[in-house]
């Protein structure tokens, strides 16, 4: 349910230029972080929970947390 509520909304998530920075280095990656993040939601996988104001999703070894009203990634970090 919460999973097709944010992939029916893909096209609205963003990051802000700070949490570009907090996503790569909490993760490490190079990768650009927002199509990073929707690759990860969209496998099979993802498990996505909504607990006040965000979704969380988590996959493979990392949590990414999403604003659920504007689907800003507020940030990510591995599990």
């Amino acid at each position: 349910m919460h999973k097709r509520a944010l992939l029916e909304n893909v096209d609205k998530i963003h990051t802000t230029e700070m949490g570009i920075v907090r996503i790569q280095k909490n993760l490490g990656i190079i990768d650009e972080p927002v199509s990073y993040c929707i690759s990860k939601l969209k496998q099979d996988n993802s498990a996505v929970k909504k607990e006040g104001k965000n979704y969380y999703v988590e996959v493979d070894d990392c949590i990414i947390t999403i604003n659920s009203s504007s689907f800003t990634i507020i940030t990510a970090h591995k599990n």
